[in-house]
């Protein structure tokens, strides 16, 4: 089968990785793609949001199924174009894509299938959390306990245009659950945890993610499935019903409260940098579930393997507020060596050097039998990278290394 990979950043470079081992894939490509992917695949310079490019570009090429990383193209339509072009593709259509592209309509369909989820407030008063109804990268969601950070994140969501959203917050532990899904049937996949916050201890802006890992603690396969009943199929239906059934990754974003788990967001594609975690422990051959989500027929079960996996992610400098652009990277094949898997996120190949090209720079993976291992093994292998104005976070995982969860 040939496969195309559409999008440039780490979780596409994890797709590939993971996509590449199936015996059942005889070309991998990616548009655009990176240097990371290049190593696995042809990469093509369409750019993701081009659907009639990427349209031509899988006549040309044979494609059998195109995997859809971002969450950008799937809201402007792109499974649509491709579908309507007769090629299969993983990935809600545009109506479906809502879940993610707009929070209202989210928190609608939350409602109407009766998934517990944080109260919407008629009034912005702290503490409350304000969110930005469209795309915003990671970084349209403003958690507020005073009300001089209320009045910012009212200006920074007015910044990004649209409408807003005002939430009761919520205390407790977040979760991300992805499952594949045909629209009817659905998969889990290993609960992860990511830290969204730039600095240690959930310090400075939110970022699209500084790290991750899994499993989570406390969160055992019979708990994954009430959560996947509770949640995930309800949605599935309520979307069927309104005539936008759902097929692809449907990634819920919960918070483990006192009173039960509680829907914060829903994204419609795998999460960055939670895939970095995730994957790696999917022992089941992959390409077979996408297949079977993208034609409607979802067989099979996805197996899990033991152990965990812990991801660190080497920003630039000034991220998130800027990102860096041609500053030379040293010590990824050191890194590899060490045992660890490093994935491209925002890199490019200049003069034959490989250079920043983004905020987020590298992913850096590493699994162990426990958590303890998997995150000791990541952060020596990070610490073997370097490129000026390097910053990560020193405490991804250090809580549920300690047998806690970051909370």
């Amino acid at each position: 089968m040939k496969v195309l990979i559409v999008g440039s950043g780490g979780r596409e470079h994890t797709l590939a990785w993971k996509l590449g081992r199936s015996a059942a894939v005889e070309e991998l490509h990616a548009a655009p793609g990176n240097p990371g992917i290049a190593a696995l695949g042809e990469c093509h310079p369409v750019r993701a949001e081009d659907g009639e490019g990427l349209l031509s570009l899988c006549r040309e090429l044979g494609i059998d199924l195109v995997v859809v990383g971002p969450e950008a193209p799937l809201v402007v339509g792109l499974v649509d174009t491709l579908r309507r072009g007769g090629v299969a593709a993983f990935g809600p259509t545009l109506a479906a894509a809502r879940i993610e592209g707009s929070k209202t309509f989210a928190k609608d369909v939350l409602e109407a299938a009766a998934v517990p989820t944080a109260r919407r407030l008629s009034v912005a008063r702290p503490p409350c959390v304000v969110k930005a109804d469209g795309l915003a990268a990671g970084k349209g969601v403003f958690v507020c306990h005073s009300q001089e950070e209320l009045d910012n994140a009212l200006r920074g969501a007015a910044r990004l245009g649209g409408d807003v959203l005002i939430e009761e917050l919520l205390e407790g532990e977040e979760v991300s659950l992805f499952a594949i899904t045909d629209g009817k049937r659905a998969l889990a996949l290993a609960p992860a945890q990511d830290f969204k916050r730039v600095g240690d201890g959930d310090t400075g802006p939110n970022t699209g993610g500084m790290g991750s890992y899994s499993p989570v603690p406390g969160l055992d396969e019979a708990e994954v499935e009430e959560l996947l009943e509770t949640v995930h199929l309800p949605v599935l239906a309520e979307l069927a019903e309104r005539g936008t059934p759902f097929s692809g990754l449907l990634y819920a974003g919960l918070m483990l409260t006192e009173d039960g788990p509680r829907v914060l967001e829903f994204n419609c594609r795998f999460g960055d940098p939670e895939t970095q975690s995730i994957l790696p422990l999917v022992e089941s051959d992959l390409l077979p579930l996408l297949w079977g989500a993208a034609t409607g027929d979802l067989d099979g079960d996805v197996a899990i393997g033991e152990g965990a996996a812990v991801t660190v992610v080497l920003a630039s400098g000034d991220y998130p507020e800027r990102s860096d652009s041609g500053t030379p990277i040293a010590g990824v094949e050191d890194a590899e060596s060490a045992g660890a898997l490093v994935f491209h996120s925002g890199t490019a190949r200049r003069g034959g050097r490989l250079v920043t090209n983004g905020g987020r720079v590298l992913a850096v993976t590493a699994t162990g039998h426990d958590v303890a291992a998997a995150r000791a093994m990541a952060y020596e292998a990070a610490d073997r990278i370097s490129f000026a104005g390097m910053r990560l976070r020193r405490d991804i995982a250090q809580a549920a290394a300690q047998g806690h969860v970051h909370t």
